[in-house]
């Protein structure tokens, strides 16, 4: 008898169980936020150093690809502030397409040509990544110096990359 009684409020507690999983569950994500630099290289070696020049006013496109045909599904361009660093908002999660971070143009008239291999960073925009945070940090992105600053041989010379001369 006193199981029947039990039996209503049972059904209670886990209709509400099911009610708020569902409205957990249908609750929205936060967006993506993308956050990278862009450097110039000043030395042009290929990575940042201390002699690196980090760019204010640098264009940066975030486009994600489905990775099966390679059609651009969303795209959003960003711009750097005063510390070369870039923040790009992005919603929704994007399992099925590559997402990548591209430099786009250089305000430096000195320092505009990109440098290949420094030019675009991957990013993984998956909420279920295993990631706790929704930041993601792209790799820093570079732009070639027309000429090497005069500090850039001696400078090599300690990272043991300079001529042998």
């Amino acid at each position: 008898m006193a199981m029947l009684r039990l039996f209503p409020a049972a059904v209670v507690v886990a209709v509400l169980c099911i009610a708020l999983a569902g409205a957990v569950l249908a609750a929205p994500l936060p967006p993506f936020i993308v956050e990278g630099r862009v450097y110039c290289d000043t030395c042009r070696a290929g990575f940042e150093t201390s002699a690196t020049q980090y760019i204010e006013g640098a264009k940066v496109r975030l486009e994600c690809k489905h990775f099966a045909t390679g059609v651009v599904e969303h795209a959003v361009e960003g711009v750097t502030d005063g510390t070369g660093t870039y923040r790009i908002e992005l919603a929704d999660s994007h399992e099925e397409e590559i997402c990548e971070v591209a430099l786009v143009a250089s305000p430096l008239s000195g320092c505009a040509e990109i440098a290949a291999g420094r030019d675009r960073a991957r990013v993984l925009l998956a909420h279920d990544s295993g990631l706790a945070s929704n930041v993601r940090y792209a790799n820093p992105l570079g732009f070639l110096k027309e000429k090497p600053l005069a500090v850039c041989g001696a400078l090599l010379q300690q990272y043991a990359l300079g001529d042998d001369e």
